[in-house]
């Protein structure tokens, strides 16, 4: 009996550690975001795409390989977003802020990074502005993350 109390409690303990596996946030203008990663082409290319809305305390974490030049469209994006742009030191290089959805199809414009950025951040529309967001502003990421080497 006290072995089937503790294989029950060990399994509680197992899958309660599963579900928070995935969680990831990150905190900017002293705000936390409950993240989902973008950290391969193929995730990076879809994003955001095609979602009807997006919890307010939500974002998507997109990371690239390397700090350079970043550009991001709006192709299939139905929720108006801020694009917020980090080197790798993770400071706030370049902000696209109240970027509206486009249908255009591949005729939709970029929004490109004012300096290299390794990191994006995209919001909803307004956060950049309710959080004061200044160049330079320091994003923190939670664990499991992956930073720059």
């Amino acid at each position: 009996m006290k072995l089937l109390r503790l294989l029950a409690l060990v399994s509680v303990f197992a899958l309660s550690g599963c579900a928070s596996a995935g969680a990831h946030w990150v905190e900017l203008g002293g705000q936390r975001y409950q993240v989902e990663l973008a950290q391969d082409e193929a995730s990076r290319a879809r994003g955001l795409m095609f979602r009807d809305e997006m919890d307010a305390d939500h974002g998507m974490l997109f990371i690239h390989d390397r700090e350079e030049p970043q550009a991001y469209w709006m192709k299939n994006t139905k929720i108006p977003l801020d694009i917020l742009y980090f080197d790798n030191q993770r400071r706030l290089v370049s902000q696209q802020r109240d970027v509206p959805p486009c249908t255009l199809g591949d005729g939709c414009p970029p929004y490109p990074s004012k300096g290299a950025a390794r990191y994006v951040l995209e919001l909803n529309a307004g956060q950049a502005s309710r959080l004061q967001l200044k160049d330079g502003a320091e994003l923190t990421f939670g664990p499991g993350i992956p930073t720059a080497p």
